[in-house]
């Protein structure tokens, strides 16, 4: 294992699903407060081309590795290359996810349950898994672990029955994460996002179901806003740790929604 020493900027950071959308907005964040940043995702030509453009936005080093957070052995390769490139590993942000359209819950397919739970919440066990191997083997050892979570995991959307169980599964394993952390510095927080700004949530301008049975439009806020909230997150000792934060639209509807 390398002896390399965090950097003095920010060490190094793996963004999982950092190539669009909110994972691309939270590696630049994080690139321009000084880390290395490394974006990986399935698509290699995306993940090349984000990371020259975020290289030349910044002026930070953004390396590109393909891998498949839901596969064991593509996300043993990921860290793999990180070790290789890298020498260590600061902070992994658990990004990679994916929701589904409403469907009522007696017309989900068996595929479409599984399609999900792979991504949003096998993905990132197999990714803190890798990186508490790596964290707690390298020298100086720890790190931090920022899972994506989401205000679904508490207050639902009508007809989400998977997203909100593998966000609400996000929640047991992250608070797991942080205790078993704690012997090897290794912290771990989670932060829930309402309606940033991205392509997965552009359809909310021209309204989405509320549990009423309306539909209504719902404000949107910037992803810079949670890049920024991420970069804070990481920017603290690891002695000190955010375990869960919301950053959400002041005007959307989630205090007392319903």
């Amino acid at each position: 294992m390398s002896e390399t020493s965090p950097t003095k900027q920010g060490g190094v950071a793996l963004v999982t699903g950092g190539g669009t959308g909110l994972g691309r907005a939270i590696a630049k964040a994080l690139g321009a407060a000084g880390y290395k940043v490394v974006i990986s995702g399935r698509r290699v030509d995306l993940l090349e081309t984000a990371a020259r453009e975020l290289a030349e936005e910044t002026g930070a080093e953004f390396l590109a590795v393909a891998a498949d957070v839901s596969d064991p052995v593509s996300v043993r390769a990921l860290f793999d290359a990180i070790v290789s490139r890298c020498g260590r590993l600061d902070l992994l942000v658990n990004n990679a996810g994916i929701g589904l359209p409403a469907v009522p819950m007696e017309e989900l397919s068996f595929e479409q349950w599984n399609a999900i739970v792979a991504a949003n919440l096998t993905g990132t066990f197999l990714c803190t898994q890798q990186a508490f191997r790596l964290m707690k083997s390298q020298i100086p050892h720890g790190g931090r672990i920022i899972n994506n979570g989401s205000i679904s995991a508490t207050t639902p959307r009508p007809h989400s029955a998977p997203y909100t169980a593998t966000k609400h599964a996000i929640t047991g394993l992250t608070k797991s994460t942080a205790l078993d952390g704690r012997p090897f510095d290794i912290a771990c927080g989670q932060i829930d996002i309402g309606n940033a700004a991205t392509d997965m949530t552009a359809r909310m301008s021209a309204g989405v179901l509320q549990a009423n049975g309306e539909i209504a439009a719902e404000p949107t806020i910037s992803a810079e806003h949670v890049a920024r909230a991420v970069v804070y997150m990481a920017s603290l000792p690891l002695e000190a740790n955010v375990l869960s934060m919301t950053v959400m639209a002041t005007q959307m509807p989630l205090v007392g929604r319903g």
